[in-house]
């Protein structure tokens, strides 16, 4: 009788499972049923969207190089003299005339008190014999004297002025050699190398320190011979300086060098910033860019608009209430901007999404305003 009870309660305990999950599935019918499998409308913000406009495609040959300063001296040692002391150091400014670099003056100034008294004594000399000249030649009027003896005394007059030439020569060199112990400023700008210090014999022509004019920089860029024929002087050129900023920088081709390199053959061209306030205050970074030998107006897409799956390229276009994909044929691609130029699919004045992501649908429902919140689009 116990086991019958058992097996009753077992049996209803089954019912009612299978029962509950009847039930349960029911509702989940019932829930599917009220809500239609519908995609929500895409809020858009004004900022969301952007509209195709023909704008000018830039092309042309790259360009490499670093950004070196225009003015920019190597100031070396002009006499052979012990380096007493070094004033400036790496990255102190200078005006035009101050004192870098001191070198002994002790021989020098020797060489020089010696050559100031020979320069005396030949103007004793030559003042001496123009005395007796002047002698001679009134004594030959009254018939006194001959006419060589005027002559003998005219040639000692003419050595004399020679010699007092000579020393005055010397003793102008001599200060010359004693003005270049103090190696000074050529112009106002920055020391940035220092190659002595004190106690080092500098032997002529031994590199002492340099000093460039930050506010003379220019692109020195480099051009493949290749692609040479298309550069001149005038062109507008774009290039990024890499460690500086992201920034774009232009400028205007100065000149290009009328030689190849005979190793590398490129061909120099100098690039002048078009606003000197934003260049940069360093020298030797390294740049490049393009320069703009061409110039067509077409359809211009940004890169971030695009869509690429596979090989096919698309775009998301507002067209009414409702978002299209549209297929896009692209051409060439701007190395300034990173925008290409549109080939088909869309037309001047088309609305694309300026940002898209991936959960968008075709066909979907489009809300745009003011009121929008831009985040439901933006993917960067």
């Amino acid at each position: 009788m116990i086991n019958r009870n058992r097996t009753l309660r077992q049996a209803g305990l089954a019912v009612s499972l299978v029962f509950s999950m009847l039930s349960l599935t029911g509702c989940g019918k019932d829930a599917a049923g009220d809500t239609p499998d519908k995609v929500a409308a895409l809020l858009v913000a004004p900022e969301d969207l952007l509209t195709v406009n023909t704008n000018a495609l830039a092309s042309g040959p790259s360009i490499t190089g670093s950004i070196e300063p225009e003015r920019r001296a190597d100031m070396r040692a002009e006499v052979s003299a012990v380096v007493l002391a070094v004033l400036k150091e790496n990255g102190d400014p200078v005006k035009r005339g101050d004192l870098i670099v001191r070198l002994d003056q002790t021989a020098i100034r020797d060489s020089l008190t010696a050559a100031e008294a020979s320069a005396r004594a030949a103007d004793q000399a030559y003042e001496q014999a123009e005395r007796q000249f002047q002698r001679m030649t009134t004594l030959r009027q009254t018939g006194v004297v001959s006419t060589q003896q005027v002559e003998d005394v005219e040639i000692r007059r003419n050595s004399a002025q020679s010699d007092r030439a000579a020393a005055r020569t010397r003793m102008v060199t001599a200060r010359q050699q004693l003005e270049r112990t103090e190696v000074r400023a050529p112009f106002d700008g920055i020391v940035i190398d220092r190659k002595v210090s004190a106690g080092d014999t500098a032997a002529i022509g031994k590199e002492l320190i340099k000093v460039i004019d930050p506010t003379s920089l220019r692109f020195e860029g480099l051009v493949s011979a290749d692609s040479i024929g298309q550069v001149q002087a005038g062109q507008h050129v774009w290039f990024k300086i890499h460690g500086f900023s992201a920034d774009e920088f232009t400028g205007v081709i100065t000149r290009v060098n009328p030689a190849a390199n005979v190793t590398t053959r490129q061909v120099e061209v100098l690039v002048a910033f078009d606003e000197s306030k934003k260049q940069p205050n360093v020298a030797g970074l390294y740049a490049e860019g393009h320069v703009e030998t061409h110039s067509s107006a077409t359809l211009i897409l940004p890169s971030a608009s695009i869509v690429n799956e596979g090989d096919n390229a698309f775009a998301w276009r507002v067209n009414g209430a409702k978002l299209q994909k549209v297929a896009l044929t692209l051409g060439d691609r701007d190395p300034r901007t990173g925008s290409f130029a549109l080939r088909g699919g869309l037309a001047e004045g088309d609305k694309v999404l300026r940002f898209p992501n991936s959960s968008l649908k075709d066909g979907q429902e489009v809300q745009t305003g003011a009121g929008a919140k831009p985040s439901l689009v933006v993917e960067k």
